[in-house]
């Protein structure tokens, strides 16, 4: 399978049969390039226009919100209810967070994940393998949260998303303070990293991407 980042919390997730799944598009005052990208389904964690820009996609793609199970294809995606917050939504309301069985490989997108979920959601969310994980505090969790997060789901492989870069127009952190906690990662440079079954052994992998 391969995973894109677009930056923010939009990433184009493509199986080994060509079903391509969008993550949380975003739209032009967010600061990165608008997606000119055309998928088979649509993800989105909340209704906030850095995350719900359905219009941008290209072809017909369906989408896909909300708890439950979605059949997207080949690929089958669980949605688990948490808090944009820390304060049971009261704030900013409700996130999905979406857990996805590509090619036998188990992502979890966080969406605007606010708060360290608890023992339920984590045993809800089950076992990931590659997890996409808000890092830049203001609207989600911060990079503190994000370590706890990763500690609970205990991912393979960890891509640090929603973070400050120079085209995101909002107050966020940069990734640097995460990987501080998680003791360093590795920059690929690269906007798009493939993932086997073969790759989720050895020890635990932090990549970054750059935004396409």
């Amino acid at each position: 399978m391969k995973i894109k980042w677009y930056g923010h919390a939009c990433f184009l997730m493509t199986s080994s049969a060509g079903t391509r799944v969008l993550t949380d598009p975003f739209d032009e005052t967010v600061g990165y390039p608008v997606p000119s990208v055309e998928a088979d389904y649509v993800t989105v964690s909340h209704d906030h226009f850095d995350h719900n820009a359905v219009r941008i996609v290209k072809g017909q793609p369906k989408v896909a919100k909300g708890p439950g199970t979605h059949r997207l294809g080949d690929i089958e995606a669980k949605g688990v209810g948490t808090f944009h917050d820390d304060v049971r939504g009261a704030k900013r309301g409700l996130n999905t967070v979406f857990v996805f069985d590509i090619d036998g490989i188990r992502v979890c997108h966080l969406g605007d994940l606010g708060h360290v979920p608890g023992p339920e959601q984590v045993s809800e969310i089950g076992g990931v393998d590659v997890l996409l994980v808000p890092v830049g505090g203001t609207y989600t969790i911060d990079a503190g949260g994000a370590a706890s997060v990763t500690g609970l789901l205990a991912p393979r492989i960890v891509i640090p998303m929603h973070f400050k870069t120079p085209a995101l127009s909002f107050p966020l952190d940069p990734v640097d303070s995460f990987l501080q906690r998680m003791g360093g990662g590795t920059r690929t440079g690269a906007a798009t990293l493939e993932v086997s079954k073969e790759d989720l052994g050895g020890p635990r992998r932090i990549c970054v991407l750059e935004y396409a």
